[in-house]
């Protein structure tokens, strides 16, 4: 059974998550404020993170960072803010998804669902190539260890930038649209905002490109999408 660790201040949101949750066969343990919910994440064994945005003791933007830097997890969050979104793309927070308040259970377990088979879709295929690197041109990727090298230089990626990084390498010269990489990444269809595509590839450049604006390896072919030149 997966493991899920709702952070929420608000009781009766909190419950009706976790009944809807529970009702689809995931354990759930919630805390009621940023600081605990913090903790309790840091020294859990839990599969998903459903983190408020609005929370009393430290705010979700705080917690997201902190528990970025020592979980591997997807954490998806909630806000009540549709202009909130923007800073949870922009901030680099590490966060794998949104949802935004008011929103129908069954959007919220079908959000929960595609994001842990997200994960265990890209650790299935990091496992399978444990033994070895994978170079191509400067590039070389430790996919054991989840870690990203140009020219001999370790890259500071966030999750989604590293799986999409990867995406791309091992699909070299071929091209996909913003849809395309949306489904294969984040794990969903219909659901969602493809603009999130734009600004991690736009990051990515960012950290791999002497030029970002002429980039030389994740190369925009217009009308269509992206691809990567080796």
């Amino acid at each position: 059974m997966r493991k899920i660790l709702i952070i929420e201040d608000d009781e009766a949101i909190a419950s009706i998550e976790r009944d809807y949750l529970e009702i689809n066969h995931f354990a759930v343990e919630i805390a009621d404020n940023g600081i605990t919910g913090a903790e309790q994440a840091l020294s859990g064994q839990y599969d998903l993170i459903l983190l408020d945005l609005m929370l009393p003791g430290e705010d979700g933007f705080s917690v997201c960072r902190r528990l970025r830097e020592k979980l591997d997890i997807p954490i998806l969050m909630v806000t009540a803010k549709q202009e909130d979104i923007d800073k949870i793309r922009g901030l680099g927070l590490g966060a794998d998804d949104y949802i935004v308040k008011p929103f129908s259970p069954n959007e919220l377990v079908a959000r929960v669902k595609s994001n842990l088979a997200q994960y265990d879709r890209i650790k299935g295929k990091n496992d399978s190539h444990r033994s070895s690197h994978i170079e191509i041109g400067s590039f070389v990727i430790n996919t054991q260890a989840h870690r990203a090298y140009l020219d001999g230089k370790e890259l500071e990626l966030k999750k989604k930038e590293f799986d999409l990084l990867y995406f791309l390498i091992m699909n070299a010269n071929n091209v996909f649209s913003k849809d395309t990489l949306y489904e294969r990444i984040w794990g969903f269809e219909s659901i969602g905002d493809n603009a999130t595509v734009a600004v991690h590839i736009n990051r990515l450049r960012e950290k791999t490109e002497e030029d970002p604006s002429n980039p030389r390896y994740i190369q925009t072919v217009w009308g269509v999408g992206y691809r990567f030149q080796p």
